[in-house]
């Protein structure tokens, strides 16, 4: 696995949305509340998650079971995708019904799991991302 357009595009957006995350949740939980901000970091943040969700569709897996599909090759990470989706489509609901706490909690803990986790596992020494950065770092190449 290289470098791709489609990989640097998807790599953009996630560490785009890991750093934007955090904003659009502060600017709500903290007692000084800014919904302007809110708003403008949120609708970016889940701007930048469509765009990673579905960038990672042409990415092919290197690790894992696969199931080819035509062109493109899917593996267990690939779960992610329908399950970001889902959770922006249930949050976004919970937020037309007016129900805030249900948003929130739906947003909280999508950043954990589909930032957070998933990058943390992104950056395993075996992925490609993780060769690429602790050999570059510590000498592993």
């Amino acid at each position: 696995m290289s470098l791709t357009p489609i990989v640097a595009i998807h790599m953009t957006a996630a560490i785009l949305a890991i750093a934007t995350g955090p904003v659009a949740l502060w600017a709500r939980k903290s007692r000084l509340q800014r919904p302007r901000l809110h708003r403008a970091f949120g609708y970016g943040w889940v701007t930048l998650m469509l765009v990673a969700a579905i960038s990672a569709i042409f990415i092919r897996s290197e690790i894992g079971l696969h199931v080819p599909f035509g062109n493109l090759s899917f593996s267990p990470i690939h779960l992610l995708i329908p399950v970001v989706l889902a959770m922006l489509f249930v949050a976004f609901r919970f937020l037309i019904k007016g129900n805030i706490r249900g948003h929130r909690l739906t947003m909280v803990n999508l950043y954990i799991g589909a930032c957070l986790v998933a990058g943390f596992f992104t950056l395993a020494p075996n992925r490609y991302l993780g060769r690429l950065v602790w050999g570059e770092w510590l000498g592993w190449v």
